[in-house]
């Protein structure tokens, strides 16, 4: 089995890199050979509509733009499962996120009927950051956010969601122009759910990458 891991935050070190980090974890614990990607190392931009994707002489499911990212496309078509993480900015993934998905699921979907191109299955687990709460995602969140969800189906595989919420953005707070949060109360969330997440993440690292 090989699982690709992805970060999709600009930070290297940060809540969405160390969930990132317990999924692989998870995913090496069944056995899985597993690949640690930070997306925004990467030199890429989103679907450029060349189409040449779309040419009746060329190869399916493969993205035909000379950068970065085409490599790591190859990759994940020829993995078992893709595990990746984003935070959440005004609502929605990061740009390199958007941009790497565009990528992804372009080249595999069908102009002639929207049906997928992909004949493999790769299993999906999609982990949101947030300084939202709960309560929010679910309610103003949740909705919007599974048309993600319908995109990696193109993948023919499992796909689970995680969200990660409340998280503790800065170390001080009182450094920053922040006032809209409460330290105290993110630093209780860190103590009492944060630790869930990173054990949460692990476990379906493991379950999306067995055999």
């Amino acid at each position: 089995m090989k699982t690709i891991v992805i970060n999709a935050s600009p930070r290297k070190k940060w809540n969405t890199a160390e969930i990132m980090q317990s999924a692989q974890k998870g995913a090496e614990s069944v056995g899985a050979e597993t690949e640690y990607i930070n997306l925004y190392d990467l030199v890429f931009k989103g679907c450029r509509s060349c189409l040449i994707c779309k040419m009746k002489e060329k190869e399916k499911c493969k993205c035909y733009w000379n950068d970065e990212l085409s490599p790591l496309i190859e990759k994940i078509l020829n993995a078992d499962a893709l595990l990746i993480g984003s935070p959440i900015y005004f609502g929605e993934p990061t740009s390199e996120f958007r941009a790497f998905i565009e990528r992804l699921i372009f080249c595999v979907m069908s102009y002639d009927d929207g049906s997928s191109y992909y004949t493999g299955k790769v299993n999906v687990g999609i982990f949101y950051t947030m300084n939202a709460p709960f309560s929010y995602f679910k309610e103003s969140m949740e909705a919007n956010l599974s048309s993600i969800e319908f995109l990696f189906s193109f993948l023919n595989g499992q796909i689970k969601t995680y969200p990660v919420c409340d998280t503790l953005q800065v170390h001080d707070y009182s450094k920053y122009d922040m006032a809209g949060f409460n330290q105290e109360l993110k630093e209780k969330q860190l103590i009492l759910q944060y630790p869930n997440d990173i054990k949460n993440a692990f476990k379906i690292g493991a379950e999306l990458s067995k055999k």
